[in-house]
């Protein structure tokens, strides 16, 4: 998992950089929510869109979409151009799904952008991928701002540059009490420090004497997850492209439940109709927790 500067222009325009079309048409697009919801300006209440592809049913949908972006450099050897090039192809095409989660009506979408285990790669690459995401953000806040995007950021962020420390808290300041979409950046994140972050804060308040042993749950090491700034803390729906079938430390505790898609599929040529695709099969799925079929 590798990190991806964020260049989130937000234009209903499909990506210059998409190599192909698909042979069929463009899903048609149907109204959305109950016939006694009220639009307004466009939209729903809660911000939800009202108008979906045809055949999604917006009851199922999801509330929680998580992605690991794979695929952006083999997406550039593969046309000959500079690794840099495939991070950029790959913003775009994180821009279209930052896009299609709000006009769409999912509430939370969080994306893998920078794995702790990343900085074994070369220091010439990882210098370059902060360079390009600190770059590209800063063009972007006020973005967020325009659409309503909140913020958050999981993930050990101590040691990123610190000029990349303080636009990255700008960005969360900045756009906290947005709430169209609530976009969740995991940068050097590590599912499994998550839970050792977790039992550590939890280990403390048994010191102080605050909780006892006997009151540790999964609920209470829940609450001490990183993803607690979110009401969604379980995506309800992964997806990951490139064609590898792992999920690479990521969100390790909150995927215990979720739906996992794979796409041969390189993350710069995922666009609209490959996440109809993903979200296609995730409304096919019966959902039971442990539970039996109904």
């Amino acid at each position: 998992m590798t990190i991806l500067p964020l260049h989130l222009h937000f234009s209903l325009a499909r990506s210059p950089l998409k190599p192909h079309s698909f042979p069929h048409a463009r899903p048609q697009v149907v109204t959305g929510p109950a016939e006694n919801s009220v639009e307004v300006n466009g939209t729903y209440p809660g911000g939800v869109s009202g108008q979906l592809p045809s055949g999604l049913r917006r009851e199922l949908m999801p509330s929680h979409v998580a992605v690991i972006m794979d695929g952006n450099r083999r997406w550039a050897r593969m046309r000959g151009l500079p690794i840099g090039s495939g991070y950029e192809a790959g913003a775009q095409a994180l821009r279209r799904i930052v896009e299609l989660c709000c006009e769409w009506g999912i509430r939370v979408l969080t994306v893998f952008v920078f794995s702790s285990d990343n900085w074994f790669r070369p220091k010439m690459e990882t210098d370059l991928l902060m360079e390009l995401f600190e770059r590209v953000l800063k063009d972007e806040l006020q973005h967020f701002e325009r659409e309503n995007v909140r913020v958050s950021l999981i993930g050990d962020t101590t040691k990123l540059p610190k000029s990349l420390q303080e636009l990255l808290a700008n960005s969360v300041g900045t756009a906290q009490k947005n709430s169209h979409l609530h976009l969740i950046m995991a940068v050097n994140y590590s599912g499994q420090n998550d839970v050792v972050q977790a039992c550590q804060k939890i280990a403390v308040k048994v010191k102080d004497g605050l909780i006892k042993p006997d009151d540790i749950n999964k609920f209470l090491v829940e609450k001490e997850l990183e993803t607690n700034c979110t009401d969604y803390p379980h995506p309800d729906l992964l997806v990951r492209t490139s064609g590898e079938l792992r999920i690479s430390n990521f969100l390790l505790w909150q995927l215990a439940y979720t739906e996992l898609y794979f796409t041969n599929s390189l993350w710069p040529d995922f666009g609209e109709d490959e996440f109809v695709e993903a979200l296609f099969s995730f409304q096919k799925r019966q959902r039971r927790y442990g539970g039996r079929n109904s």
